[in-house]
């Protein structure tokens, strides 16, 4: 840091502190990304296979993004309607229940632990 008059100090430091929430930002945002990644990746290694089309029909969207925040939806695109189906069980139409097949709960759990650890690396490192 170079001299500084005290009465530039505050905005000094002002920038100093902007340029570190930029690219705390910026890192967030990868994590974030990553996270939604890793999510699709393990749905669809772990999803019940019969044709395969379930598995392959999961995929990442960007909900929302502003400046300093990224929100990413982890969804299946056309088959939406089997996700509860599957992960939770579901009564048959005779009588007796389907077994559930989590893969959906465990994925998430991982993506929490993997976004907490891309956070604190992303931040530690700076």
């Amino acid at each position: 840091m170079a001299n500084v008059k005290i009465d530039k100090l505050a905005d000094e430091i002002t920038k100093g502190l902007k340029e570190y929430a930029d690219l705390a930002t910026d890192d967030m945002k990868k994590a974030v990304r990553k996270s939604g990644n890793s999510v699709r990746k393990e749905i669809s290694q772990s999803a019940p296979k019969d044709t395969g089309a379930y598995a392959k029909s999961w995929s990442v969207k960007k909900t929302k993004e502003t400046s300093n925040s990224l929100e990413v939806t982890v969804h299946s695109k056309n088959r939406y309607q089997l996700a509860h189906l599957l992960e939770h069980g579901h009564a048959k139409r005779g009588g007796g229940r389907v077994a559930a097949r989590p893969h959906i709960a465990k994925a998430e759990e991982n993506a929490i632990d993997t976004l907490e650890q891309e956070i604190l690396k992303a931040l530690g490192g700076m």
